[in-house]
């Protein structure tokens, strides 16, 4: 597999995938946004008969607003129009419905691209993962902070609360005036927006409703991402091992899902494919992957095998995999075992 992890060769067969078609981009604007709306409208109007059957509602929608983020995550890549301007005119947009500012997340996921699986420039766009290495030699409260973080009630449940109403709200340090700007207009928007909502159908709908609807797409989307990046046989190299199409093909998985979750998730499973080329739009993700051999030979994991990465924790450099905190402690104890040997 290694020479057909070749990036001169794989670019080139990928290439003719990466020019987006303005009639499927605005479909997918058709088939996105009329039935969130839609939805939502119905989780509001079926309210007043049972907070169940607007929950139904509510879940679709849910899958409806992933794939709105879709489309902003396209946008963010100018993968989604030709033009740029058009892009970031709809990923501000769809940010203010998904609540991420455009240009913020834009940077931060630009960073998780150059430096995906690599150990040496974590920190940005990304999970938080140690090696077996840096948790053993870590403080009793990094230990604490960390395991708290990993835990999939934190990561799951509290995460997407954190991300929308905290992390999304504010500049990062040294971001440009242009990035300052997005986030104060989305915030204004979102602002606006929840006012005039709370206003119109009362604020106790209202959170119901929408925070119902985020709370189930933030969940989705954070096990996407994760899963995406954390299964056993991954790819992480420090530095100077380091190289892009091997954390793109090796470090990212092929998800593949049933079709109705496929078309909902905007075919992010091929994650693999998008990681090699992000101008690559959502809806050519596929095609890419079927067309080109070398990206069919790639971690696959199903809806049944994925939830194995629910119990891996720490990066294992020595075996290159991902072990659960229950393997680490078996191999300390080997460790300590073959050096009381040796002390013997």
């Amino acid at each position: 597999m290694a020479n057909e992890l070749n990036h001169k060769h794989l670019k080139k067969q990928v290439a003719p995938y990466e020019k987006s078609n303005i009639r499927e981009s605005v479909w997918q604007l058709v088939n996105t946004l009329i039935p969130f709306f839609v939805l939502w409208i119905l989780a509001y109007q079926t309210l007043s008969i049972s907070y169940f059957i607007s929950l139904i509602f509510c879940i679709v929608a849910a899958g409806f607003l992933v794939r709105v983020f879709i489309i902003f995550h396209d946008c963010c890549h100018y993968s989604f129009f030709k033009s740029r301007r058009a892009n970031k005119i709809l990923g501000t947009i769809t940010g203010v419905l998904t609540l991420f500012p455009y240009s913020q997340w834009q940077h931060d996921h630009s960073v998780h691209h150059a430096t995906s699986s690599n150990l040496d420039k974590r920190g940005t766009g990304d999970i938080w993962v140690l090696t077996v290495d840096e948790y053993l030699e870590a403080t009793f409260w990094e230990k604490v902070a960390y395991r708290l973080y990993r835990n999939p009630f934190v990561m799951f449940i509290l995460g997407p609360i954190y991300v929308f109403l905290i992390e999304n709200r504010f500049n990062r340090r040294r971001a440009r005036m242009k990035e300052r700007l997005n986030t104060y207009l989305t915030n204004i928007l979102i602002v606006a927006a929840v006012t005039f909502m709370c206003f119109v159908i009362g604020w106790e709908s209202f959170l119901l409703i929408q925070g119902t609807i985020f709370m189930i797409s933030g969940t989705l989307g954070i096990w996407l991402f994760y899963v995406q990046h954390t299964f056993e046989d991954s790819y992480f190299e420090e530095d100077e091992n380091w190289e892009y199409v091997k954390a793109a093909v090796e470090g990212s998985s092929f998800y593949k899902l049933p079709k109705l979750l496929q078309w909902l998730t905007g075919n992010i499973g091929y994650h693999h494919v998008h990681h090699l080329s992000p101008r690559v739009p959502n809806y050519k993700l596929e095609d890419a992957h079927n067309n080109t051999v070398p990206l069919q030979n790639v971690p696959t994991i199903t809806l049944a095998t994925s939830l194995r990465s629910l119990k891996f924790r720490l990066w294992d450099e020595e075996n290159k995999n991902f072990i659960s905190f229950k393997e680490m402690k078996q191999i300390t104890v080997k460790q300590k075992n073959r050096q009381n040997v040796q002390l013997r």
